[in-house]
């Protein structure tokens, strides 16, 4: 199974990442800040202490007396680099202030959709559902495969007669195929389940005995195949227990796509 899910990865990936990155943030002077900790009169907010708490627990790192001095040493470290850039007056370039408020958004919408996936629990029935799907999907085989891929059919049906004259299979692939993934290795695509590879080909490589070449070329968006299934056999299918974790986070960030689609097409977007 697989998704495409392009905009919500590179969404995620920079709050996680700007939630981790040792960016200051300006305290307002008019607040009262609560902390145990300050560096040159300037207070380390508990708030601090406890966003970082969360992330190793989120880690599943243990709370210890040894992470707890190092946590301390990264914020104190944090605050008195962060005071030289401000005396320096690195805070007010443009270019800097444009990076802390990505950075604060960036955090706004990691937090965002944490709260919606919370709200919004996958049932372990609809992740069973999904599973079953990716079953069948899968089979209960796999096969080891080799093929050649070329553009024009004509050429796949010359390579086809090359063959049943006596030609190498593994040479022919090593000179004609465009498949740079597999030409230097004759053609070998190891072994993989048929659902692994584009409908087309997968329906080809399961009707196909053990040793047979296919006896006409075999069309796919990405050209034309001559496929030889040198082997074949049972494939062990993961449990559901197995592969639930894998397939909730597939099904949140699916879900989470859904709803940047939906505010996507509901908020106005314009040009000037």
């Amino acid at each position: 199974m697989q998704y495409k899910l392009k905009t919500i990865v590179v969404a995620l990936s920079v709050a996680i990442a700007a939630a981790s990155a040792p960016v200051a943030f300006a305290q307002t002077k008019a607040a009262k800040v609560d902390g145990r900790v300050s560096v040159n009169g300037v207070i380390i907010p508990n708030a601090y202490f406890d966003a970082m708490n969360r992330e190793r627990e989120q880690a599943g790192q243990p709370s210890s007396p040894e992470f707890a001095n190092a946590m301390k040493d990264e914020l104190v470290n944090r605050e008195i680099l962060a005071q030289a850039a401000k005396k320096k007056g690195i805070d007010k370039s443009a270019t800097v202030a444009a990076q802390m408020d990505m950075a604060r958004q960036a955090v706004l919408i990691r937090a965002f959709f944490e709260d919606y996936v919370k709200a919004n629990p996958i049932s372990d029935a609809q992740l069973k559902t999904d599973y079953d799907g990716y079953v069948i999907q899968l089979g209960d085989k796999e096969f080891k495969v080799r093929h050649i891929l070329v553009d024009k059919e004509d050429e796949a049906k010359a390579i086809i007669a090359s063959i049943k004259r006596g030609e190498s299979f593994e040479k022919l692939a090593k000179e004609k195929s465009k498949d740079t993934g597999s030409k230097d290795n004759g053609g070998d695509l190891d072994w993989a389940p048929a659902g692994r590879y584009v409908p087309e080909f997968a329906a080809a490589v399961k009707v196909q005995a053990k040793g047979q070449l296919s006896e006409n070329p075999v069309k796919s968006p990405f050209g034309f195949h001559v496929i030889r299934v040198d082997d074949s056999r049972a494939m062990k299918v993961p449990s559901f227990d197995e592969v639930k974790d894998k397939f909730r986070q597939q099904a949140q960030q699916e879900q989470v796509k859904k709803l940047v689609d939906e505010l996507r097409g509901k908020a106005k977007v314009e040009e000037k």
